[in-house]
């Protein structure tokens, strides 16, 4: 439990850090992740927790290990989650997408690392 919300919390980082150097909105990915359902930035929040624990739970179930297995899944999930799901929301595509997938990289490597 506390490795998925160390990762929940944490793996936000870098899109949290990019979003500050470049001056954009840090609730951005926040609401596009909310309008998957039909929210703003409070539907995303939810929708970000339902998200991570699914694949915290799959990632434990396939016994995913260690820093470079959690980096792996983590680019597995971002390939899923941004560019198979989120090709098809206008607002995910904007998203800037190097520090998106490091934010998923880094929930991999948290969840998993050892």
């Amino acid at each position: 439990m506390r490795r998925f919300l160390a990762a929940v919390v944490l793996s936000g980082v870098p899109s949290t850090l990019h979003a500050l150097m470049s001056g954009d909105d840090l609730a951005r990915a926040t609401r596009a992740a909310g309008s998957l359902v039909g929210g703003g930035a409070r539907a995303g929040i939810v929708v970000h927790l339902a998200v991570s624990a699914f694949w915290a739970l799959v990632l434990t179930r396939l016994r995913v290990r260690g820093v470079v297995g959690g980096a792996v899944a983590g680019m597995a999930i971002a390939l899923l989650d941004l560019e198979v799901v989120g090709r098809h929301n206008a607002l995910i595509r904007a998203l800037p997408r190097l520090p998106q997938w490091l934010d998923h990289v880094a929930f991999g490597v948290l969840v998993a690392g050892r």
